[in-house]
């Protein structure tokens, strides 16, 4: 019954995947001091070494970029040893793994690294706190310069060539979920009357630039891109917002990434101004490797699988719950169900 999901599948002529499950990210707050990787945090990838492709929990590319507790980094000599021994972990054990490159933006929090203020591409704040420490309220952020911009590039850029030292297969890029890159590509967290905002090009420019920096540094076939052109999570609804990914999809396409991943948690739901699902849209607009994402489960992930509606696979909190996913669903064998106390604890 799940036999396509068992299949390999090529992304490229570097990485071939076992299977065509993948874990998707998945932010556990689990990082020792100096946001450095744990051995447990070694182990808990190990034990899902069986998906095809893991990808790591939203890891930060620099200090300013943090916006939760005790999220690991990919700026330090100590974070990329101490992925390494994740890395190695996951390898050992016959698995891939990718490392998601994240900058929180306007979710930051100065409580996190001590500085004057966090940044985004306008200054527009947040309502609300931050989640596990609710009396943080949030910040307006400084509205990035365009140096700071491009310096934001090279250190996307770094972080991935620190992801490969590491010994990650690879990166995703998070342009999604209302962090950095996504502020860029919605009306409502980008007012900029600049290069960088107020047309669906200068929206993407930012996004584009990030892009092309990591494949100079570690090339196409090993960078992959998350976003969200539905998936409004601390983020206002804007009909215009479609334009900017009616652009800037082509422009990914032209880049023969590795891969496109959905940024949404739940895929039933349907978009007016998209004409549907979100990732119906998505795979209107972007023919390449597709990786779905939301509330599947093993049958309906099957059966969009064999309908071409996408490629991959993500799972999230199924593997919290059960490490051995691939294998249940291998064996048909029923599944733990997840629940949110199992976020206390890695396992």
């Amino acid at each position: 019954m799940y036999d396509i999901l068992f299949e390999p599948y090529r992304l490229n002529d570097k990485i071939t995947l076992k299977n065509r499950i993948l874990m998707a990210p998945l932010t556990r707050c689990m990082a020792g001091p100096g946001l450095v990787p744990t051995e447990d945090m070694a182990a808990y990838y190990a034990r899902r070494a069986d998906a095809g492709l893991i990808v790591s929990e939203a890891t930060i590319i620099r200090p300013d970029g943090q916006g939760y507790p005790n999220t690991p980094g990919l700026y330090t000599a100590e974070q990329i040893q101490g992925w390494r021994k994740v890395t190695d972990a996951v390898h050992a054990k016959g698995g891939l793994i990718f490392a998601q490159l994240w900058h929180t933006g306007r979710v930051a929090h100065t409580y996190f690294f001590g500085g004057e203020y966090t940044v985004a591409p306008s200054a527009v704040a947040l309502d609300g706190t931050v989640p596990r420490m609710r009396e943080l309220k949030y910040e307006t952020p400084k509205a990035l310069t365009v140096d700071e911009i491009q310096q934001l590039v090279s250190d996307y850029a770094k972080a991935a060539e620190n992801a490969i030292e590491a010994g990650f297969d690879g990166v995703e890029i998070h342009g999604a979920n209302a962090y950095l890159i996504d502020e860029f590509l919605h009306y409502d967290s980008n007012r900029r009357e600049d290069e960088y905002g107020a047309s669906p090009e200068n929206m993407s420019r930012f996004p584009l630039q990030v892009t092309d920096a990591i494949i100079a540094a570690i090339g196409r076939e090993r960078t992959g891109i998350r976003l969200s052109p539905g998936a409004y999570v601390n983020m206002g609804t804007d009909s215009r917002d479609r334009q900017v990914f009616d652009y800037l999809l082509p422009q990914l396409e032209q880049r023969q990434l590795a891969y496109v991943h959905l940024g949404i948690f739940d895929d039933s739901l349907r978009f007016d101004y998209l004409d549907g699902q979100a990732s119906a849209y998505l795979r209107h607009h972007y023919q390449q490797t597709l990786v779905g994402v939301g509330g599947y489960s093993a049958d309906s992930a099957s059966q969009a699988i064999a309908e071409g509606k996408f490629d991959l696979i993500a799972i999230g909190r199924p593997f919290i719950a059960n490490p051995d996913y691939v294998a249940k669903v291998r064996q048909g064998e029923p599944t733990t169900a997840y629940s949110d106390e199992m976020l206390a604890t890695l396992y």
